[in-house]
């Protein structure tokens, strides 16, 4: 299936110290009255995949938004000046939108994926179960079905049906030390291979929108379709700025 995605990227006046959980509470106290950016309605947590995702990669706030969720990005995206996150603000001087259609699925082919943010795989079941594996081929399986779980419940949220069996391969692995909400959590970094279409930065695991589990594609960005209408673009707002595109790693 085509996805329509939309990716945010924000250059301030520097970089970015605080986590995506403050940049998601950013625009959902700026803009309370859309759901989808904060996935609470009135005092209730909407349970479902998000269809806007928050990240920061290497001090860049990137902000992920898919379908209905790219409609309110690009409504939004020039509707503030500075984003305030805690105690530090910062000023926006420059934006890089760009709306495409990017295919979502299952594939012919391997594709070669990273994760560019911790992936949160591990809950409090599987959790004594990786820390009790014999060896780390043992361990490593163990996240290998886990991430094809993943894949299945994020293809269920966006209501597409996996009707091929997802072949998928891990590489390195290594734990990393996060926090989410204040409790400090094991996160996962690795690649991996598989037989499915993940756009760039989409969220795999637990607390996507949180920024955890963002997949990169690696050797490279698939061309995808431009939105018809739509023009990739950069706004300039303020300050001299050496590159013409916000600072993202590749």
């Amino acid at each position: 299936m085509d996805l329509r995605i939309l990716r945010l990227r924000l250059r301030s006046d520097s970089p970015v110290r605080e986590d995506a959980a403050k940049l998601r509470g950013f625009f959902a106290t700026s803009f309370n009255d859309q759901m989808l950016l904060h996935h609470h309605f009135t005092d209730r947590l909407i349970y479902r995949y998000p269809l806007i995702q928050y990240k920061i990669i290497r001090g860049v706030p990137v902000i992920l938004g898919i379908n209905e969720g790219a409609d309110i990005l690009k409504d939004l995206y020039d509707k503030f000046g500075e984003i305030r996150l805690g105690d530090r603000s910062y000023s926006v001087v420059e934006r890089h939108i760009c709306l495409r259609r990017e295919r979502f699925g299952c594939a012919g082919e391997l594709h070669a994926y990273r994760f560019v943010t911790p992936w949160l795989a591990l809950n409090q079941e599987n959790y004594g179960r990786y820390v009790d594996a014999s060896s780390w081929d043992e361990r490593r399986e163990l996240l290998r079905r886990i991430l094809v779980g993943n894949i299945l419940s994020a293809a269920k949220g966006l209501g597409y049906t996996v009707d091929e069996r997802i072949r998928l391969d891990l590489g390195r692995v290594r734990d990393e030390i996060c926090t989410l909400k204040g409790v400090m959590v094991t996160g996962i970094r690795c690649e991996f291979l598989a037989n499915f279409h993940i756009p760039d930065l989409m969220g795999l695991g637990k607390s996507v929108s949180r920024g955890f589990g963002a997949v990169g594609v690696v050797n490279g960005r698939r061309r995808e379709q431009i939105e018809p209408g739509v023009t990739e673009r950069n706004e300039f707002i303020k300050g001299p700025i050496n590159s013409t595109h916000a600072g993202y790693p590749p």
